[in-house]
């Protein structure tokens, strides 16, 4: 028995060293184009009054946002970290950090306490994210979506003048080498998969939702896309499932330089596109 399944392991192996076991989506990501903005869009943003909640990934962008407007002068952000509602008088891209890491629920809490001491009907738009960290296997990611949903609509409600934008999970890197066709044999788990399958499920529930109808940055197809034209991900269960970009990645969880900048050119796309079609 053992030799049947090192047999059938060095198989599958000599097949993942030609495909190098990851499954890749062939379809392009949709994300913005950072040369494509206009002059309407730039002013658009320069003159925005944003607010953004986050945690270290969160930090990781902001690091590439400054690095993107020492190359483009015509990025003009005054980036504060604060939460203080005064900070709003004029244009301004504010953040703070929000809530605790493996706790969603306080995210959602804290967000919406700073919006509604004063950032609320001030910011034209306001969004925070969840970090990789807050979902993993054992997330139940629809209780988590409704949660999430809930205190959206709330806020929506009571401030109609400020734009909420919906973003989706992080990723983290998975596993990948020779080992994962070896745990695949044996009936192993394989290192990022569950966990990544639950944020998945979260971004799938929450594309659902705001695609089409309401501002969505799509973070982890941004995370998971090469500009070549594909998304890196893996199959599991039947099932495709989109993954973190080794590339872009300092430990597997955070951005790095490259990946840090990739994802600010196309999160200040997708803002500049979407103040200039507000103003």
């Amino acid at each position: 028995m053992k030799k049947i399944i090192l047999a059938t392991a060095l198989s599958l192996m000599a097949v993942f060293a030609v495909s190098h076991g990851g499954y890749v989506m062939a379809e392009g990501a949709k994300t913005g184009n950072i040369d494509a903005v206009t002059e309407k869009g730039w002013s658009s943003l320069a003159r925005s009054r944003i607010y953004f909640g986050h945690q270290s990934v969160g930090n990781n962008i902001l690091d590439g946002i400054s690095d993107v407007m020492k190359e483009r002068p015509s990025v003009r952000l005054t980036v504060s970290q604060t939460s203080d509602p005064r900070a709003f008088a004029g244009p301004v891209f504010a953040h703070s950090g929000i809530g605790k890491n493996q706790d969603p629920l306080s995210k959602n809490l804290e967000f919406a306490r700073f919006v509604e001491a004063g950032i609320g009907g001030k910011a034209d738009f306001a969004f925070f994210k969840y970090c990789y960290i807050d979902i993993n296997s054992g997330t139940d990611a629809k209780t988590l979506f409704n949660e999430y949903r809930k205190t959206l609509a709330s806020l929506k409600a009571k401030y109609p003048e400020t734009t909420f934008v919906h973003v989706t999970v992080p990723l983290t890197v998975v596993q990948t080498g020779w080992k994962v066709a070896v745990k695949k044999v044996i009936g192993r788990p394989i290192g990022g998969y569950a966990d990544n399958i639950r944020r998945n499920e979260f971004n799938e529930l929450l594309l659902k939702e705001y695609s089409g109808k309401e501002p969505v940055f799509d973070l982890a197809a941004v995370e998971s896309f090469a500009r070549g034209g594909e998304k890196t991900g893996f199959t599991a269960n039947g099932r495709q499932y989109l993954s973190m970009k080794p590339e872009y990645a300092s430990d597997g969880r955070h951005l790095n330089e490259r990946g840090r900048k990739i994802v600010a050119e196309e999160l200040l796309a997708f803002l500049a596109n979407l103040a200039a079609g507000k103003k």
